[in-house]
């Protein structure tokens, strides 16, 4: 198949030179490994990934994509297409991405390393750090009016909001609910822009204003948990967010590119952001590199959905996690830390709540700001793999139990909670490439 790579039309298939030249990487070529080992990744197989992604972007649902593929000693990262529709700016390896949601396992993490250093503890109250969260009061119903309440039965703990159980977040409902439309007008629900979000003090004002909609621990609600943890980590730190993240994990693991924002000598290598039109399918921008929300540091440093970062930074985290915490010979994590954040953390109960889109609890689980495959129902639903998608068109999982890593990113936004063709059928084609 002859595909979009890179800007130029190319082959796919050809000899390691080529490959590179055309911003793919054959299986194992970078460590100089065979291109096939008993147990990794058939390159034979892996054409077929090329093939679909380079699929998508000749028929414009993605300007450009790039992907990685990890398992054992054998490696693929793949590059097809441009930064921007119909410009002739290449997409690269090291392309700079606005990652989301995938912004909240790093979040989790961070959160992990307070709970080792015993400055924070799962099961404690947050009301000493996070005295706007006191005394909560409770929706009576999701239709209720903002004062229609009931006091909460108990605290806020760190472990809620690492599971989304604090008792509010984003509602996946159509209806304009009271409570709804208070957390927009006043910019603690979901703002896609984030120079539009108050500093952090304010913002935990703010919220600290609404009444929960859930009591504490007793429902999974997206989102929220993960900025009231960047506001918890910065306090328990005694330094930002994004200060800690550099000098705690950003640094020791070689994320270079990863950040709440890009700085001006990085700027020309961040992708257009486009969302498709519901009405002319058409893809439209969103965000110019040129003129971007993310060219200077925001207010307030979004664990939830903030971050920026390429397919190599994302991969050395991915692996961090796959070695159970370590990466080299630097120790982010336990052992233990790992495995409890990446075990689903949900009880039946709590299941029997509708979760991000209908039937999601049928085969998952949530952990520590991360997803759990918890039942084979598809190809690449290896039961314990965990990970998480960004709604700017991003996905990222890791499988302890086959080893492997995968990495899909694009800059053309989901149109919904559920995401598009594109992204089962890059885990599709990266795990029917599976050897052994």
């Amino acid at each position: 198949m002859v595909g979009a790579v890179g800007g130029v039309v190319a082959p796919w298939v050809g000899s390691v030179e080529a490959r590179a030249a055309a911003g793919v990487t054959s299986v194992g070529s970078e460590r100089g490994m065979p291109v096939l080992s008993e147990g990794g990744l058939s390159e034979e197989r892996l054409e077929r990934l090329h093939e679909v992604m380079a699929g998508y972007v000749e028929r414009g649902v993605a300007p450009g994509i790039v992907t990685l593929v990890s398992r054992g000693d054998d490696e693929d990262v793949a590059v097809v297409g441009t930064t921007a529709v119909g410009g002739d700016e290449p997409m690269k390896r090291d392309t700079i991405f606005r990652i989301a949601s995938m912004s909240k396992p790093i979040t989790a993490v961070a959160a992990m390393i307070l709970v080792e250093e015993c400055l924070l503890r799962l099961d404690d109250p947050v009301d000493e750090l996070l005295p706007e969260l006191a005394n909560r009061q409770v929706l009576r119903s999701l239709e209720s009016e903002l004062d229609d309440t009931v006091p909460a039965k108990r605290p806020i703990t760190l472990r809620d909001l690492l599971t989304f159980r604090l008792g509010i977040g984003l509602v996946f409902a159509p209806a304009p609910y009271p409570i709804q439309q208070a957390m927009n007008e006043q910019l603690v629900g979901f703002v896609p822009n984030p120079q539009a979000v108050p500093e952090p003090d304010e913002w935990m004002r703010r919220l600290g204003a609404m009444p929960l909609i859930r009591q504490p621990g007793e429902a999974w609600l997206y989102g929220t948990g993960s900025n009231v943890l960047s506001v918890l980590i910065a306090r328990a730190a005694g330094q930002s967010l994004g200060e800690f993240l550099q000098e705690r994990l950003f640094e020791p693991l070689g994320m270079k590119d990863t950040g709440f924002s890009v700085p001006a000598e990085k700027i020309d290598r961040l992708a257009m952001a486009y969302r498709s039109d519901f009405t002319t399918g058409e893809l439209t921008l969103i965000d110019d590199p040129a003129k971007s929300n993310w060219s200077s540091p925001p207010a307030f440093e979004s664990g939830a959905g903030g971050l920026v970062s390429t397919v190599d930074d994302l991969y050395a985290f991915g692996q961090m996690l796959l070695n159970k915490g370590t990466y080299g010979d630097v120790r982010i994590l336990s052992r233990p830390s790992v495995a409890l954040m990446t075990t689903d953390q949900l009880t039946p109960e709590q299941k029997a709540i509708p979760g991000l889109v209908p039937g999601f609890w049928e085969d998952h689980g949530w952990g520590f700001g991360v997803a759990i495959d918890t039942k084979r129902t598809q190809i690449y639903a290896s039961p314990g793999r965990f990970g998480w998608f960004g709604g700017y068109g991003t996905s990222w999982y890791v499988d302890p139990a086959e080893g492997v890593i995968g990495i899909l990113l694009t800059q053309a936004a989901f149109a919904s909670a559920d995401p598009p063709a594109i992204e089962p059928d890059f885990w599709t084609t990266a795990y029917q490439a599976i050897e052994g």
